[in-house]
């Protein structure tokens, strides 16, 4: 099976965004055929949550993992450590009082 560049997953992610008027913004763009991805989800009360693509260990497949949580600089602060380990990195900030990020959704795993 054909491994998704990391440009196209990007685009098709926000587009989905889009068709449910959540907001997000790319904040890093990263390299665009391998690039990791990091979701920001803040929910504009000074929160936010921080997801990683990673590999399940028990099925082997794809699924987001939290990466860091609470106070939204505490969650910035993590974004830029890893930011300086690994600068092909995408940060995507979603925004979203009702915390609806929908990563959970098909098709984006």
């Amino acid at each position: 099976m054909a491994r998704l560049t990391a440009r196209f997953w990007v685009d098709a992610y926000l587009a989905r965004l889009r068709m449910f008027d959540i907001p997000a913004f790319v904040v890093a763009h990263g390299d665009d055929t391998g690039g990791a991805v990091l979701v920001k989800l803040a929910t504009l009360d000074g929160n936010a949550v921080l997801f990683q693509r990673s590999f399940d260990l028990m099925s082997g497949e794809r699924v987001w993992v939290e990466l860091a949580k609470g106070a939204e600089r505490d969650v910035d602060e993590a974004v830029g450590k890893q930011r300086a380990f690994d600068r092909d990195l995408w940060v995507i900030e979603v925004e979203d009082r009702a915390g609806r990020h929908l990563l959970d959704q098909e098709g984006l795993t």
